[in-house]
């Protein structure tokens, strides 16, 4: 996924968008704040098991998986909150950029929202980080990356339920 070129070029970034629509991994839907309600109390339910089990090193692996999948409930809350449903993490980036409205150089959104650049690659680093915890036989997940992931997560449930909020 090339990040840059997605915030850089508006083509590009439809072209992608219509690829997933064509093949049906991204859909428009109804209204449903009982499903984007639903994401938030799932993304923090993921969230309370990883602090109940933090201080167990010997499972950073499963760690990462758990803010991961935190992560993208607060994503698919989001775009399910702009009448849309993805199959596809990379379609749900691709959505969460088009109707946030992030730009390079503001990092704000349209419509007095905010969801920054740096947000959306925390959601493919920690995509790709899950990816290799569920499938790699290295445990290679350090207490402090631990760490760094479970602020960002943090910061993203807030913001996600502030977007949701003020939408």
């Amino acid at each position: 996924m090339n990040i840059e070129k997605l915030f850089a070029d508006q083509k590009y970034l439809e072209k992608e968008l219509n690829f997933f629509l064509t093949k049906k991994q991204i859909k428009k839907i109804a209204k449903n704040e009982e499903l984007v309600d639903s994401h938030i109390k799932k993304a923090k339910h993921n969230l309370e098991f990883y602090q109940l089990n933090k201080s167990k090193s010997k499972f950073n692996d499963w760690l990462i998986v758990t803010l991961y999948y935190s992560l993208y409930h607060c994503a698919l809350a989001l775009i399910t909150n702009k009448k849309y449903s993805s199959k596809n993490h990379y379609a749900t980036i691709l959505i969460l950029i088009k109707e946030y409205k992030i730009t390079k150089e503001e990092a704000n959104l349209l419509n007095d929202l905010s969801i920054s650049k740096e947000d959306a690659e925390l959601y493919t680093n920690l995509k790709e980080e899950r990816h290799d915890a569920s499938y790699s036989t290295n445990l290679k997940f350090s207490n402090k990356k631990i760490e760094f992931y479970e602020d960002k997560v943090l910061d993203f449930i807030n913001k996600t339920e502030e977007l949701i909020k003020n939408d």
